[in-house]
């Protein structure tokens, strides 16, 4: 029969407290990486905002934007994946397809996936609020 000493409780002590103190740390990591990320949803929201009326105002496309908004919208759909946050990585995977190869997709589609840009930075708040409380 093993029998448990103090040095061996010890250990088991210092072991489990280290433990707690690094998923206590990965915690706020984790928080802090989810509230980065959805924060730069809403900075690429106003950013293709800019963009769009930037469009419409002069009529002429800028490819080297699209480029840049078809990487930064998948970007962030790989790190809202990562974080666990699928339902607006979802939508920014086909923003950024979207600015990849605007034909790809049906506008049936694009209308059922609601990805407009108030959607996006909607979602992106509320996921926000909910990790502050």
């Amino acid at each position: 029969m093993n029998t448990l000493t103090g040095k061996t409780l010890g250990e088991l002590f210092s072991h489990a407290s280290r433990w707690l103190a690094n998923l206590r740390r990965a915690r706020l990591e984790r928080k802090r990486e989810s509230i980065e990320a959805l924060r730069q949803v809403i900075t690429a929201s106003r950013e293709t905002a800019v963009y769009i009326r930037q469009l419409e105002d002069t009529g002429r496309r800028d490819h080297q934007m699209e480029r840049h908004l078809a990487l930064l919208w998948t970007e962030l759909g790989f790190s809202l994946e990562d974080l666990g946050l699928e339902k607006l990585a979802k939508r920014c995977q086909i923003k950024g397809k979207h600015w990849a190869n605007p034909e790809y997709y049906d506008k049936d589609f694009l209308t059922r996936s609601d990805i407009s840009l108030e959607r996006m930075e909607r979602l992106a708040r509320e996921l926000l609020a909910d990790i502050s409380r």
